[in-house]
């Protein structure tokens, strides 16, 4: 219930933006109904990544010999080789 009262509090949100930046009420409805649909989609693109998160390996800061850090890329575990 929480997770519907808040996409709801969001939409509203939105809504109130949209009519200030356009002035149009219908408009400020149509892009609120928009962002009801994209959000939700969006959200489910998320967790579908998400869930894969945990094959991925992640150094973002590793330590130097002259003891600075640096900046390390992403390895993805499926095509790191093996053996």
């Amino acid at each position: 219930m929480k997770a519907i009262s808040w996409r709801i509090v969001g939409t509203i949100d939105t809504i109130i933006i949209s009519y200030f930046i356009t002035g149009k009420l219908t408009m400020a409805l149509t892009i609120g109904g928009v962002e009801v649909f994209t959000k939700v989609f969006l959200y489910y693109l998320h967790e579908r990544v998400w869930s894969h998160i945990h094959k991925i390996n992640i150094k973002f800061w590793e330590r130097t010999n002259d003891k600075r850090y640096e900046v390390k890329g992403v390895e993805k575990a499926a095509f790191r080789k093996v053996g």
